[in-house]
């Protein structure tokens, strides 16, 4: 059987080790995976490359499909990009899918039953990386948020609730303080409700606003997906 071929960077600080345990891992659980090595982070940036990456790995990252990233240090001062935004902006990586799971009782825990996903958007609101300066004293970061961008993750979070099986969507917001920006994320949720129940699921659907404290309120979408 033939390996895919996956890119693999160690990062710096403690990111050799990490790979090095992890590469470890998936070598002992079976994966047939051949790594193609590239190098990102501190050394790049003070070889003169601005985003953390030389231009000549950009295909490897594209051609394997697959990056396994180390974490890596970002020099402090102005001139030096995130590699990680470079990365997400260039590649359109819109989504940060986060799974939660406790594994009870091979590992004690004290939430046993947990098991949730967390979907952020990856590219817009202060990730943007818009700052400026206004005085000698003061620095403003820009929030930005697209009707166009709010909609694709929220309908890709319904999308992997139906692909997944999951019965239940929360939207979390501070709608309450940042009323256009976090008002709009929250409109298009309410407004995809509609599009979600008559073509992604064919679901029923019942909200619950729940407040959790002061200044957060969570909304709550039940799910019965009839093609779970």
């Amino acid at each position: 059987m033939m390996s895919d071929k996956i890119t693999v960077a160690y990062g710096d600080g403690i990111g050799p080790e990490i790979m090095d345990a992890c590469l470890q891992i998936m070598d002992a659980a079976g994966a047939e995976l051949e790594y193609d090595t590239i190098e990102i982070g501190e050394q790049c940036y003070l070889s003169g490359h601005t985003s953390g990456i030389r231009p000549e790995d950009w295909d490897k990252i594209v051609n394997n499909k697959v990056i396994y990233k180390a974490p890596i240090t970002t020099p402090q001062g102005g001139g030096y990009k995130s590699l990680n935004v470079t990365i997400r902006k260039t590649l359109g990586l819109f989504s940060n899918i986060r799974p939660v799971k406790s594994y009870s009782p091979f590992i004690k825990t004290k939430h046993p039953e947990l098991d949730l996903v967390v979907i952020r958007e990856n590219e817009e609101d202060l990730y943007a990386g818009i700052e400026h300066r206004q005085t000698q004293e003061v620095y403003q970061c820009l929030k930005l948020m697209s009707r166009s961008g709010c909609e694709r993750i929220i309908r890709y979070a319904f999308e992997y609730a139906r692909h997944h099986g999951r019965k239940k969507v929360t939207c979390m917001t501070k709608d309450n303080i940042m009323k256009m920006t976090d008002g709009l994320f929250r409109k298009v949720f309410l407004d995809l409700l509609v599009v979600a129940k008559g073509k992604f699921f064919k679901l029923c659907i019942k909200k619950k606003v729940e407040r959790i404290d002061n200044s957060h309120v969570r909304y709550h979408f039940h799910i019965k997906n009839e093609f779970a």
